[in-house]
């Protein structure tokens, strides 16, 4: 619960234990009392550590993600995949103490801003409709964000939305084949520089669709203030977005509930 929080409002390990001595909510739903020692940084540094080195980030999505299909939460009418990228915990290569870098983070270009970020992509399937994140990779932030697309597709969902990035004849057959709509917005290319007027129509038209995807990062970065990955490495890196998605899905389940 004390992890949940930390991921719930942005903190560090250090910024969770003096929150925990210093606000009556948090303690109450962690559990502690007022006479209650509170976990020092260090404790809950360890925890976390051995959640990840046992593997169970993952196990307690997926009991998540079972609860809320028990529940009927979960639409299934489409799943809008998209990536956002998140800064590395040390410098880039070259701007930091030698052998500081993380070397298994990457550069990413930024979408409509010059420059590159350094550090690690999240890659998401959201459940069109009711917001809540259905599949959830990490990698480095040079991985091509359509490389690990066919992971984020669950495979009972009517329809799969996503930007041009994702869209390979490959992949749409394979959806096609499963029955499942492939709603991949098309490119131009050196042999069709410019779209036709159908497709471009085609691509507005889930645009429009796949926009919601945008209010799951602007909560995550925004309200939950998940903009940088903490550790080094990337098991850890994918073990501090699963929380996220954890505690997004959480927020979001009580937002549908209430």
């Amino acid at each position: 619960k004390a992890l949940l929080v930390s991921s719930l409002y942005g903190l560090s390990e250090r910024e969770l234990e003096a929150a925990l001595l210093d606000r009556l909510s948090f303690r109450r739903f962690v559990g502690l009392g007022l006479e209650e020692a509170v976990p020092d940084h260090t404790v809950l540094n360890r925890f976390r550590n051995e959640l990840v080195r046992l593997g169970l980030f993952d196990r307690l999505f997926a009991e998540l993600d079972r609860q809320l299909e028990q529940a009927g939460v979960i639409l299934k009418r489409g799943a809008m995949l998209d990536a956002t990228g998140l800064e590395a915990a040390s410098a880039p290569p070259g701007r930091g103490a030698a052998g500081a870098a993380d070397p298994e983070a990457g550069f990413a270009k930024r979408t409509g801003k010059p420059g590159a970020v350094y550090g690690y992509k999240a890659h998401v399937g959201v459940d069109e409709g009711s917001g809540l994140i259905r599949t959830v990779i990490a990698t480095p932030g040079n991985v091509n964000d359509t490389t690990p697309a066919d992971g984020l597709i669950r495979g009972d969902e009517r329809a799969v939305m996503a930007d041009a990035a994702y869209h390979t004849h490959a992949r749409q057959a394979r959806l096609a084949a499963a029955g499942v709509k492939a709603r991949l917005m098309r490119r131009a290319n050196k042999h069709h520089p410019e779209l036709p007027p159908r497709l471009k129509r085609y691509n507005r038209l889930i645009a429009r669709r796949r926009a919601a995807v945008e209010t799951t990062f602007a909560t995550l970065k925004n309200r939950m203030q998940f903009t940088r990955i903490r550790y080094r490495g990337l098991v850890k890196a994918a073990a501090q977005i699963t929380l996220c998605a954890i505690a997004f899905n959480l927020r979001r389940w009580a937002a549908i509930a209430g």
